[in-house]
C-alpha cells in the first residue's frame, strides 16, 4: 500500500477570501510580519499499487472529484511506500 496526501488550494490568480480573513485575524493579534495566507485542504488516501498506478489514480480521483478546475490546482506527495 502506498500512502499519499492530495493537495488542493486555490490558484494564484483567484481571491481566497478566507485566506484574507484569517490574515487580517492574525494581523489583529499583532503579526503584521505576515504578507498573505492561502487556504487549501488535503485528503490523505491509500492506494494499492497492484490494482491501479498510484500516479495514475492520484489524477483521475483529483480531476473526477476533488479539484474545481475553475479555481483550484492540486498537487501530491507520497507519505510511505509499500508495506
Amino acid at each position: 500500500m502506498v500512502n499519499v496526501r492530495i493537495y488542493v488550494t486555490y490558484k494564484e490568480s483567484v481571491f481566497d477570501p478566507q485566506g484574507d480573513t484569517i490574515k487580517n485575524a492574525i494581523h489583529a493579534l499583532g503579526h503584521n510580519e505576515v504578507e498573505n495566507v492561502k487556504v487549501g485542504k488535503f485528503f490523505d488516501v491509500v492506494i494499492n499499487p497492484e490494482k491501479k498506478d498510484v500516479e495514475t489514480s492520484v489524477k483521475e480521483i483529483s480531476e473526477e472529484l476533488l479539484v474545481n478546475f475553475n479555481l483550484e490546482t492540486y498537487r501530491y506527495e507520497v507519505l510511505g511506500g509499500l508495506d
